[in-house]
């Protein structure tokens, strides 16, 4: 049995905060704001998986109210995920995904990240597709004041 499913993210870019894109740091004068370190690539596709497998969302299984969640890694909350979704027999197929940022240019890091996303999950880098994208200086996005995430997934059982 094959299960598609889509998530999306959004976080506010701020200084004092480190960016993370996709489970790696990149130098950026600004930063993520969030309760975990606020990636919002890795959680866009855990909402995808999630979603994929009827399982609800990030949110539910990650409180952002939750002590233990303040700070995490994000790629913790992937590898949870992965894990949460096997429990019913899922197993990942492959990601598609896109991040809109106006700055940084991101298209240097897809590889790294990648690379991180698939060693986390226990894939092979091909089944990851990462585009990077920028609204045209068109919302918040183009205003730089936030980065947003899209990812769909193909789950099997």
């Amino acid at each position: 049995m094959m299960r598609v499913g889509m998530g999306y993210d959004v976080h506010q870019l701020v200084a004092g905060r480190d960016l993370w894109l996709g489970g790696i740091k990149i130098e950026h004068e600004l930063g993520l704001l969030g309760h975990s370190d606020a990636d919002v690539l890795l959680h866009a596709v855990c909402d995808a998986i999630l979603g994929a497998a009827n399982m609800r969302d990030i949110g539910y299984h990650f409180p952002d109210t939750a002590a233990e969640t303040e700070g995490m890694d994000s790629k913790i909350i992937l590898r949870k995920t992965i894990e949460l979704v096997a429990t019913k027999g899922y197993r990942l197929v492959n990601i598609d995904a896109t991040v809109c940022a106006e700055r940084p240019k991101l298209n240097p890091h897809v590889p790294a990240m990648q690379q991180c996303m698939a060693e986390v999950i226990g894939t092979d880098a091909d089944n990851i597709s990462i585009k990077a994208t920028t609204t045209e200086k068109l919302g918040f996005t183009g205003r730089q004041e936030g980065i947003s995430a899209y990812a769909v997934v193909l789950l099997e059982r």
